[in-house]
């Protein structure tokens, strides 16, 4: 499912415009983002939660020059499904 047939169903359920309900459907992933960027996590009750993880420093491969390389540590996001909703997709 794409972002615009989000939209589209949204708009259906609601009777808001879809013009309207992109709007809101951007703002929500924007805030989301910032959120999530910021270190803070975003809490859904009944849905799941995005976070940020950190993964640890690593040694890796360059294969054409045949060298290990270091990957720093980083930041991921992740999104963690509440229960309801694992147990809705089994």
């Amino acid at each position: 499912m794409t972002k615009a047939e989000i939209v589209a169903k949204i708009a259906e359920k609601t009777g808001v415009e879809k013009s309207c309900t992109q709007e809101i459907v951007e703002a929500f992933m924007d805030i989301v983002k910032e959120t999530v960027s910021q270190g803070e996590p975003v809490y859904l009750r009944g849905f799941g939660s995005f976070i940020r993880k950190t993964r640890a420093e690593k040694v890796g491969r360059n294969i054409k020059e045949d060298k290990s390389i270091i990957i720093p540590e980083h930041n991921i996001p992740a999104f963690k499904p509440s229960k309801t909703f694992v147990n809705e997709v089994k």
